[in-house]
């Protein structure tokens, strides 16, 4: 099984990607945190209620004192996941992940008032917006980092 195939099990629920890698403990305290985070949070009601358009109603159901959890162990599950299963193994390719985590963090934290072009897109819209920079300025900064690295030797 690739690494790739192990990080998209990863993305679908967090703990899936380690389970399938062999490391069963670490698989389950993924998956239980990940019920944790999503219960404390109200994360699946948030996602119906931003899905049926009512974006407003996602902002007051979701516990952001939780949701802000997600998006680290979500995308740390996934490098883990990836790494364990042999990718990443250029230099600084945890950036996009950790850069992706970030930026999906700060989408979080200004998803109840930031608006683009007069929408308010909430919890779940923003956030998954925030993905695209974060990979952005991660595959930006291990492409210069990695340059300068060559650059050494």
């Amino acid at each position: 099984m690739e690494a790739k195939e192990k990080l998209f099990w990863s993305i679908a629920l967090p703990g899936f990607g380690q389970l399938l890698n062999g490391k069963y403990i670490k698989g389950i305290v993924f998956i239980s945190l990940e019920f944790l985070i999503n219960v404390q949070a109200h994360f699946n009601e948030v996602i119906i209620s931003s899905f049926h358009g009512d974006v407003n109603h996602a902002i007051n159901q979701a516990d952001f004192q939780w949701l802000m959890f997600y998006p680290c162990l979500y995308f740390f599950a996934m490098w883990d996941a990836f790494k364990d299963a042999g990718g990443g193994k250029e230099p600084y390719s945890y950036l996009p992940f950790a850069f992706s985590a970030y930026f999906v963090t700060l989408g979080t934290i200004y998803s109840p008032k930031l608006s683009l072009f007069g929408v308010l897109l909430g919890p779940i819209w923003l956030p998954m917006l925030s993905v695209i920079p974060g990979i952005f300025v991660g595959l930006l900064l291990k492409r210069l980092m990695t340059k300068k690295l060559n650059n050494k030797d």
